[in-house]
């Protein structure tokens, strides 16, 4: 017995949700040349841009605007103290928080990571106010989603 097509609205070429999970592994593929010289990761490269915006944030300062949850983080910043990259030691004041710490070196690759933004805006084929407008646009459809 021959089946009837799918309706439009489950065609997976119709699903935002598909258009958004291709593109976030065509991302992880295109920052993967310029990380891998650095020895990083993309998951580890977005740790690193927080840190280096504020070094010595906690797991949870790190966690939240990652969306992780520390059980995700905490074997992820393992990997990059053991890789040289931060050190993870105790708060001075609260001994329950773990504070995460740029290494020299790990400081060091941000001014290698300084070429990135560029390339990726490069490899988009859009001009930065469209590039921006549309990061906005995925922000608030994130944002939307987590409240509904």
């Amino acid at each position: 017995m021959i089946k009837a097509p799918s309706p439009p609205e489950l065609r997976l070429d119709n699903q935002i949700c598909f258009a958004v999970y291709s593109t976030a592994h065509a991302f992880a593929q295109a920052y993967r040349p310029w990380l891998e010289p650095m020895g990083l990761t993309y998951p580890q490269y977005l740790v690193m841009l927080l840190l280096w915006e504020r070094d010595g944030r906690s797991v949870n300062e790190l966690a939240q605007p990652l969306q992780l949850d520390s059980g995700t983080l905490t074997p992820l910043l393992k990997r990059m103290e053991k890789a040289g990259f931060v050190t993870r030691g105790r708060d001075d004041k609260d001994e329950r928080i773990t504070r995460i710490h740029l290494t020299d070196f790990g400081q060091s690759l941000q001014d290698q990571a300084r070429r990135i933004p560029a390339a990726m805006l490069c490899n988009s084929g859009l001009d930065l106010n469209r590039l921006n407008e549309l990061r906005e646009q995925v922000q608030e459809l994130g944002k939307s989603l987590r409240q509904a």
